[in-house]
């Protein structure tokens, strides 16, 4: 798959609508020079598509290049049906190497263009990615769709749900737990996100994690209890598509070959879309026992979601 930069554009301060300019120097691991949203994140580059901006502009809309946030306009890929893990590389064979990270974005505070005319795009239709290789990309480079690698390691996330935590009265270890048993198992972390006792607000990020940074395992801890506002099972029940339950099953029947308390553990288990998302418990002890015990059973289930393994029955 092939397309087209049609434009390039910058702002040096956020907050501020992004300019056209002549060319763009790419910096592997930080983006692009003089930008700024350029950092050590997932968010390096912001790509957008030619048709879905002319499609904008035939409502009667007056928008100019960079007036969506965007800092490389593309003709002739439908980037939004892309998935994480994609890569462009742009000017040819020696040219700049991007890799897309993220599916759309949150609108926390609506755009001019959205005040104007009641809609905005980027949301829906622009793509993020990071530097790989670094390089100089102008108008009227080429630009050439590389598939993500199905072999590549799995992406995972964590959350913990804690009030105290939330609020710096207490030091998350479950947390860090969780990471280094994830790194130490070849799991590439992406994020790490520590939340109030709040199933909106959970929901919304285990929502943001599935859909726009297609993270291929999302684990929880905390939450799991019989406390008023333990509701991370409820969060996690609501945002999946199809529940996969044998998971916590197998972590409570475990867990009770240590402790009868396991029995009051409402954690749960489920998909959203290609997802899996796994309630874990909230004490360190816990996560390390009950992580340890599934994580390695837990690829077969990601290469299915993923395309790259076949279903048990022969």
């Amino acid at each position: 798959m092939h397309g087209v930069v049609r434009s390039v554009c910058i702002s040096e301060r956020k907050g501020t609508q992004k300019k056209p300019v002549s060319s763009i120097t790419l910096i592997p691991g930080h983006g692009i020079e003089g930008d700024a949203h350029a950092g050590n994140w997932h968010r390096q580059v912001s790509l957008l598509s030619y048709e879905k901006i002319k499609e904008f502009k035939e409502r009667g809309a007056d928008v100019s290049d960079g007036a969506f946030g965007e800092n490389v306009i593309i003709e002739g890929i439908d980037l939004r049906s892309l998935p994480v893990g994609t890569r462009f590389r742009i000017g040819g064979d020696h040219g700049a190497l991007l890799e897309l990270t993220q599916i759309g974005k949150e609108c926390h505070s609506h755009c001019a263009i959205y005040h104007a005319v009641g809609d905005c795009i980027m949301p829906r239709e622009g793509v993020f990615t990071v530097v790989i290789e670094g390089g100089t990309v102008r108008e009227g480079d080429d630009v050439m769709v590389i598939e993500a690698d199905k072999n590549r390691a799995y992406t995972a996330a964590w959350i913990t749900l804690s009030d105290k935590g939330y609020a710096g009265e207490r030091e998350d270890k479950s947390g860090p737990v969780i990471d280094r048993m994830l790194r130490e198992a070849g799991y590439e972390v992406v994020e790490n996100i520590l939340l109030p006792d709040d199933q909106t607000m959970l929901e919304a990020q285990l929502i943001r994690l599935a859909d726009q940074r297609q993270v291929d395992l999302i684990l929880t801890t905390g939450g799991t209890g019989f406390a008023e506002r333990d509701r991370t099972p409820e969060a996690t029940i609501n945002v999946c598509d199809r529940m996969a339950p044998g998971i916590a099953e197998a972590m409570r029947a475990f867990s009770m070959t240590i402790t009868p308390r396991a029995m009051l553990s409402r954690a749960a288990s489920g998909i959203r879309k290609k997802s899996l998302i796994v309630n874990l418990p909230g004490s360190p002890k816990a996560v390390e026992e009950s992580l340890g015990f599934i994580l390695p059973a837990l690829d077969h289930g990601l290469d299915i979601l993923r395309g790259t393994g076949g279903e048990c029955a022969r």
